[in-house]
């Protein structure tokens, strides 16, 4: 039996941080990353919900750790805010999602995503890192109650965000597509997030505002997608290699994504040709259909100036061989691979990074 279900509202538009007035917040939480409160944007925002009090929780960084999610957790309990507000990528809103579960209270979350990448804003899913390894938390309690997709927020990003944050779209969007938990529903979202995605890619990374709605849209259903079908290897991989050498996740999905999908062709080459086919990559045969993607996610992160190797994304094959054991063991201990379409055992993860690993 099939089952889905969506509890956060979502809000899309130009200007849509206006709606946080509605929630009639008395005391407002917000958090962010130093970036929004010193440009003034993270004030904006907090003024916008017309609370009478508001407190900022502005020291998330890249990879947020078990330790601050900690000490949000305890300003949290202390402030004791009635609307809690994120604002941020993956980061910051990984970070507000932890906090409010581990305060174990009843406040409403509002995510207001300022990439087109993770698609948090709408998951069941947090990630917090802790020494070298990055700890995936699943749980329906990590849900926001709201999401805001401003458009006006997107207008100053730089490229290089914008190919990392969207090729881990397109990773979203596939894996949830071919995951073992993946359904009707589920199905149709993913098929039009990588449609989108992979159509408005190219133009938002050239600079044109006018389609970065649309991406972050396809973001928006991509997170509504895998947080019901589940992931697979390439984020697994990419949490394991994250958690040790700090290179951005989308990075990591652009250099992984194609070998993972030449891993898994072999059981499910035609989910794959079917998604080629909804983005344009036409090919009657699945085995065309599946060549034709392949080559498209390549040209496509050409494109886009993503590596095609680790060893071009900044981890050393040396250092790569030397944490092998560790890596290989924190990708078998991620819940992604549970739903990833075929078995993942550990010559596996091994093929799949001598393959992506690249020369000295």
């Amino acid at each position: 039996m099939e089952e889905f279900s969506l509890k956060t509202k979502i809000y899309a538009g130009a200007g849509g941080v206006s709606v946080l007035e509605k929630f009639g917040a008395k005391r407002l939480m917000l958090v962010t990353d130093p970036y929004f409160m010193k440009n003034g944007t993270a004030q904006r925002i907090a003024e916008a919900s017309k609370a009478e009090k508001v407190e900022y929780f502005d020291r998330v960084q890249p990879d947020p750790t078990v330790a601050l999610a900690a000490e949000g957790t305890a300003k949290l309990r202390t402030f004791a805010p009635d609307l809690l507000v994120a604002l941020g990528g993956g980061s910051a809103m990984d970070c507000a999602k932890a906090m409010a579960y581990f305060a174990q209270g009843e406040v409403p979350l509002v995510a207001i995503p300022t990439t087109s990448g993770s698609g948090s804003e709408v998951t069941d899913f947090a990630i917090l890192t802790h020494g070298k390894a990055k700890h995936p938390l699943v749980d329906e309690k990590l849900r926001p109650a709201a999401a805001i997709l401003d458009s006006d927020l997107l207008k100053e990003l730089p490229p290089g965000l914008i190919a990392d944050a969207g090729f881990d779209v397109l990773t979203h969007a596939m894996e949830a597509y071919v995951a073992t938990g993946a359904g009707a529903f589920s199905d149709m979202l993913a098929r039009e997030s990588f449609r989108m995605a992979y159509a408005v890619l190219p133009a938002s990374f050239a600079g044109k505002q006018e389609v970065r709605l649309k991406m972050h849209l396809a973001s928006t259903m991509a997170g509504m997608a895998f947080s019901q079908a589940g992931l697979g290897l390439c984020h697994a991989i990419a949490h394991s290699l994250g958690g040790v050498f700090h290179v951005p996740h989308g990075r990591l999905n652009a250099v992984l994504l194609p070998a993972v999908v030449d891993c898994n062709a072999n059981k499910v080459a035609s989910r794959y040709a079917e998604l080629a086919r909804c983005a344009g990559m036409a090919g009657s045969a699945d085995a065309v259909a599946l060549r034709n993607l392949k080559n498209g996610l390549l040209r496509l992160r050409r494109e886009l100036g993503l590596p095609g190797t680790l060893s071009q994304a900044g981890i050393p094959p040396r250092k790569l061989t030397e944490n092998m054991p560790m890596i290989v063991e924190a990708v078998m201990e991620d819940p992604c691979i549970e739903t990833n379409p075929i078995k993942v055992e550990e010559f596996l993860i091994r093929r799949v990074l001598e393959q992506v690993a690249g020369h000295a």
